[in-house]
C-alpha cells in the first residue's frame, strides 16, 4: 500500500487547521513546572457512558477514578447542565454506577450498580448488581430491582412504565448431571451454563414477569423504540470461546412471544472469518431496523443494518470511508436513518456519519467531528440536533464538549485541572518506510524541551496490543509508558506496525500469515530510520510491550538482539501452539496462522519466539498477571525459564497474584511501572540517570 503523499497531506492539513477546533484552556497562559511521575497516573479521572438528555439539556456520565492500595477503578455516577456547566454528583461509595439511561421525561436517571456498604444479605443491599435511579439533581437512591443474585442487562421501556431485565439461571445438560451435581465444586470443561432469562417488571404495579425462559446466553439486548421488539446478542451457552463466530442476532416479538434469528445460518459464509463476534445493537427510531458491528482478530470489522422485520429482515452491510476503520458506538441520529459511529483513522478517531441506511443503500458519510481529535465517546439528543462527545487531543485528556458545528467544539468539563501543570511531551504522528516499500505509521513522543538538532536519545520502542489495534494520536499517561517515558529523558516510539487499525483495510490485513515477519520488519525499519535521523542513540535503544506487545517483544529480541539493549515484556505469548491451547480466543491464533497447528505446523513454529530464543542477548524483565486467560503465565514462566537457568540472560519474572489480562489494582499497576523505570534506567540510562550512576558507583551495564 503506497499512499505516502496522500497521508503526509492531510496530516499537514489536520495540523496547520488544529487549532481552530478546540477552545484555549482557561487559564491562558499556565506554568507548566511539573515533572510527571507513576503516582500522577492515579489522580486521572476518565470518562464514559456520556449520554444526553432527551432534551438535550442534561448530560448523565459515568467518571472513574483510582482507589488506593489493591483498590481498582471506582465508578460514579455524574450529571453535567449544558448550559451553567455546573457537575453533580450522584452516586457515592464506590457505587461501581455504569450503562446510564434517560427517563423519557428527562426526570430520573437509571443505571446499575452495587449497594457494597448496605450490610445486608438481601437484596438490593447485599452488594449484588441491581438497577436503580436517581433524580438528575441528586438525592436518595431508588433501587428499581431487588433480583437475588442481581441481574445482566436491563432496558427501559420507551414509555417509561417498564424495565426489562435478564436474569442468570444455571443449567445442566442431561448427560452426566448428576455426576456434576453431585461434585459442584470441580472445574467441568463444559455441561454447565449460566443460559439468561428476560423478565420485565410493572414500574407502576411493581409486578415483575418472565417474558423469555433461559434457553439461550444474552450478552447484550435492545429495545426497539416502539417497545414491541427486544433484539438480543446470543450463544447457546457460556463457554469461554462460544462468542468466536458462534453468536447471533435475535429478536423477540413482546406480544406474540415469537423469537426470530436475524442472523440465520449461512450468513457468515461471505466473512474474511468464521471467528467473528458481534456487537451494539442499535435500534432506528422507526424500528424497522436495527445495527450491529461484527469484529474480527486480523480483519476490519463489519456494520451491518438488518431492515424490515415484515419481510423477513434483509441484512445490508455498511460501506465505510478509506482508511477508516469501524471504532464502535453505534447509534441512530435524530428520527430519519442517519447511522453514526466512531472511526478511526490516521490515529485520530471521529464521529462518522451515514446517512439514509435503507433499502441496501446509502447516500453519503462525512465526519461529524474532525481535526486533531480522538472521541472517546459521544450522544445526541432526542432529535438529533444537539451532540455531546468525550473528547482528548495531544494536550488535553478527555473532557466532554458540546459539538456546536462541523469542527467547532466547547469545552463544558475540566476533570483534571492538574494537567494544565504538566510538562507535556512532544507528540508527532510520524511516517517511514516499512517492509515491502510500504508506508508505516506511529506516534513519537519525545521530552518536554527536546528539539530536533539537541542530539540522540535513548529510545524505547512501545508495542500496543491486539494486534488489531492502534497507538492514538493523543496525550496519555500511560502503565505501558507513554508520557511518563518522555518524562524520563526517553525518547518513546510507539509504531503502528502492519496489523493496525485505522490506516485502511489492506494495511491491518496484510498480518494474516505473516506475524512475527512483516510487522516485525516494520518495527526494525522504523527504529533504524530514527536512529539515522539522529533522535535515537543506537546503543541505547529498548523495548517494551503488553499482549501482544509482549509477543512482538519477545519476537524482536530474537530478531535483532544487538540492536535492544533491555526490555520489558508483559504478558507476551512464546509458543503459537500453547496459545492456541490455553487462551480464551483460540481463533485469534487460527486466524494469522491460517489454519490449525495439525494443519499448519511450520506456520506456527514460524510465528512462535520459543524455536530460536538461543538468539537472545537482551537483559528482559517479564511481567505477567498469575490468572490471564488471555496469555496464560506458562508463556512468561517459560520465557523466564529459558533466559535464566538456559541462557543465563539477565531477567527477571514479576507475577501479579490473581490478575487478569489487564493488572486491575493501584498497587500493581504502580509496581509495574516503578519496576520499568528502574530497569530501563539500569540498562537504558539517560544523561540524567548515568551521571547519578556514575556519581555513585552504581554499574549501568
Amino acid at each position: 500500500m503506497r499512499q505516502r503523499g496522500l497521508v503526509i497531506l492531510l496530516s499537514v492539513v489536520l495540523l496547520l487547521a488544529s487549532s481552530q477546533y478546540l477552545p484555549a484552556a482557561e487559564n491562558d497562559t499556565p506554568i507548566r513546572d511539573h515533572t510527571i511521575v507513576p503516582e500522577d497516573y492515579f489522580d486521572i479521572a476518565s470518562l464514559g457512558s456520556v449520554t444526553l438528555s432527551p432534551k438535550g439539556d442534561l448530560a448523565a456520565y459515568v467518571e472513574s477514578r483510582w482507589g488506593e492500595g489493591k483498590e481498582g477503578r471506582q465508578r460514579d455516577l455524574w450529571c453535567l447542565d449544558i448550559e451553567t456547566r455546573q457537575r453533580t454528583r450522584l452516586t457515592f461509595d464506590a457505587f461501581g454506577a455504569g450503562n446510564p439511561v434517560w427517563s423519557p421525561d428527562g426526570e430520573w436517571v437509571y443505571f446499575v450498580g452495587r449497594d457494597p456498604h448496605g450490610g445486608q444479605e438481601t437484596p438490593p443491599h447485599d452488594g449484588s448488581r441491581q438497577v436503580w435511579r436517581v433524580a438528575p439533581t441528586g438525592g436518595a437512591l431508588f433501587p428499581v430491582t431487588r433480583v437475588v443474585d442481581g441481574i445482566g442487562a436491563f432496558e427501559l421501556s420507551p414509555d417509561g412504565r417498564q424495565l426489562y431485565y435478564t436474569v442468570a439461571e444455571q443449567v445442566y445438560e442431561e448427560a452426566w448431571q448428576d455426576l456434576r451435581k453431585e461434585y459442584a465444586d470441580l472445574e467441568y470443561g463444559h455441561g454447565i451454563a449460566d443460559l439468561d432469562a428476560v423478565w420485565r417488571l410493572d414500574l407502576e404495579g411493581w409486578r415483575d414477569v418472565e417474558v423469555l425462559p433461559a434457553e439461550r446466553v444474552i450478552h447484550e439486548m435492545s429495545l426497539s423504540p416502539d417497545g414491541k421488539l427486544l433484539a438480543m446478542i446470543t450463544t447457546a451457552d457460556n463457554e469461554t470461546i462460544v462468542m468466536e463466530g458462534w453468536s447471533r442476532v435475535d429478536v423477540l416479538d413482546l406480544d406474540s412471544g415469537e423469537l426470530t434469528v436475524v442472523t440465520r445460518d449461512g450468513w457468515r459464509t461471505d466473512h474474511p472469518s468464521p471467528f467473528g463476534w458481534i456487537e451494539e445493537l442499535a435500534w432506528s427510531r422507526d424500528s424497522a431496523a436495527v445495527a450491529f458491528s461484527v469484529s474480527y482478530d486480523g480483519y476490519a470489522a463489519r456494520i451491518y443494518v438488518a431492515e424490515s422485520p415484515a419481510t423477513g429482515w434483509q441484512l445490508q452491510l455498511v460501506p465505510r470511508p478509506e482508511l477508516v476503520t469501524f471504532n464502535g458506538g453505534l447509534q441512530w441520529r435524530g428520527t430519519g436513518r442517519t447511522l453514526c459511529y466512531r472511526g478511526e483513522r490516521l490515529g485520530r478517531i471521529h464521529v462518522y456519519v451515514t446517512e439514509q441506511v435503507q433499502g441496501g443503500k446509502v447516500r453519503k458519510t462525512w465526519n461529524l467531528t474532525p481535526g486533531d481529535v480522538v472521541v472517546a465517546g459521544f450522544s445526541f439528543s432526542r432529535n438529533g440536533k444537539k451532540t455531546v462527545a468525550i473528547i482528548e487531543t495531544t494536550t488535553h485528556l478527555n473532557d466532554i464538549f458540546t459539538v456546536k458545528n462541523q469542527g467547532e467544539y466547547e469545552q463544558l468539563s475540566n476533570v483534571n485541572p492538574q494537567v494544565d501543570t504538566w510538562r507535556l511531551p512532544r507528540i508527532e504522528h510520524i511516517s517511514w518506510t516499512g517492509a515491502n516499500g510500504d508506508e508505516c505509521f506511529g506516534i513519537l513522543e519525545l521530552p518536554p524541551d527536546y528539539r530536533r538538532g539537541d542530539g540522540p536519545l535513548p529510545l524505547i520502542v512501545e508495542l500496543h496490543g491486539g494486534p488489531t489495534s492502534s497507538t492514538k494520536y493523543r496525550l496519555r499517561l500511560w502503565i505501558y509508558g507513554r508520557a511518563l517515558m518522555a518524562a524520563n529523558g526517553y525518547a518513546l516510539f510507539s509504531p503502528n506496525y502492519r496489523g493496525s487499525t485505522g490506516y485502511g483495510d489492506t494495511f491491518l490485513e496484510e498480518l494474516i500469515g505473516r506475524e512475527n515477519d512483516i510487522e516485525v520488519t516494520d518495527i526494525l525499519t522504523g527504529t533504524h530510520w530514527l536512529i539515522n535521523e539522529g533522535i535515537a542513540d543506537p546503543d541505547r535503544v529498548g523495548v517494551m510491550g503488553w499482549s501482544n506487545g509482549g509477543y512482538l517483544t519477545n519476537c524482536l529480541i530474537v530478531a535483532e538482539p544487538t540492536l535492544f539493549k533491555a526490555a520489558s515484556s508483559g504478558a507476551g505469548v512464546l509458543d503459537m501452539v500453547i496459545q492456541w491451547g490455553i487462551e480464551d480466543t483460540p481463533g485469534h491464533v487460527i486466524n494469522y496462522v491460517e489454519g490449525l497447528p495439525w494443519e499448519k505446523p511450520n506456520a506456527y513454529r514460524h510465528a512462535s519466539p520459543l524455536y530460536n530464543l538461543d538468539q537472545v542477548t537482551t537483559p528482559t524483565l517479564i511481567h505477567v498477571g498469575g490468572n490471564d486467560p488471555r496469555v496464560p503465565p506458562a508463556h512468561s514462566r517459560a520465557l523466564y525459564r529459558a533466559l535464566k537457568h538456559y541462557l543465563h540472560v539477565p531477567v527477571e519474572l514479576v507475577v501479579y497474584p490473581g490478575e487478569p489480562h489487564g493488572l486491575t489494582t493501584h498497587e500493581n499497576r504502580l509496581a509495574k511501572m516503578k519496576w520499568d523505570l528502574a530497569w530501563f534506567a539500569r540498562y537504558l540510562p539517560t544523561d540524567d540517570t548515568a551521571d547519578a550512576s556514575a556519581a555513585s558507583g552504581a554499574d549501568t551495564h
